[in-house]
Parts: structure tokens; sequence; C-alpha cells
């Protein structure tokens, strides 16, 4: 299998709280999007607006899958807000938030030979 990107519609049905956002799983979503690369989810969710309207909220995870039809069981069982979220923003804009874990500073390696001035 390949792995690819892929996003889900998630609308926010909220008035009272505009950041909250549904993340339906693939399956259960009104839209969703299986691509190759990341930057082809951002004309996606632009087309989405113009099809749904302009609150949405899109969720999207690297995934193994070769078919949008038929997803493995792993994805669809474990869908969840844990990865990125894409937020229409007036003017076109999109906004990402990074949910996924990332390594901790002090795993990485130290660097040596830096020069810092005031």
């Amino acid at each position: 299998m390949t792995v690819r990107w892929l996003m889900t519609l998630g609308e926010r049905t909220r008035p009272d709280t505009p950041s909250f956002a549904e993340c339906p799983g693939p399956y259960d979503a009104r839209a969703v999007a299986l691509v190759d690369d990341v930057g082809q989810l951002f004309p996606i969710l632009l087309e989405w607006r113009r099809a749904y309207g302009q609150d949405l909220t899109g969720w999207a995870c690297q995934v193994e899958a070769d078919d949008i039809e038929d997803l493995p069981p792993d994805v669809t069982e474990n869908w969840g807000p844990d990865e990125l979220r894409l937020d229409t923003m007036p003017g076109g804009y999109v906004k990402v938030s990074d949910y996924r874990d990332h390594q901790a500073p002090a795993a990485l390696p130290h660097r040596t030979n830096v020069l810092m001035r005031p």
C-alpha cells in the first residue's frame, strides 16, 4: 500500500462555539479526499468551501491506503482529531494546526559550533 493523505470534511455546527469543528470518520463525512501530497489538500478544501459554505474544517492524516472506497479498518477505526486541522479563513486563507506528536527537543541531537550574538 501507498502512504497518502486522507482528509475528511468537518463542519462547524455550533454557532455558540465558532472554533468547534466535528471530526467525522471517512465513511461518515459529507466529503472525503485521498491525495498523494499534503499540498493537494488545500485546493480541495477551498473547493469544498465553494460547494458547502464558508465555515469548514478539514481533518487530515497520513494513511496507508490505495483506494478511498476500500480503506483499511485501522484507518477508519482509529480516526480522530489528532493529526492536521485545516480551517478555512476569510479571504480564501487556510489555517493549519498540527496536533501530531512530535519528537521532544531534548531528544534531538546536540548541536555544536553554534555562535550566538546579542
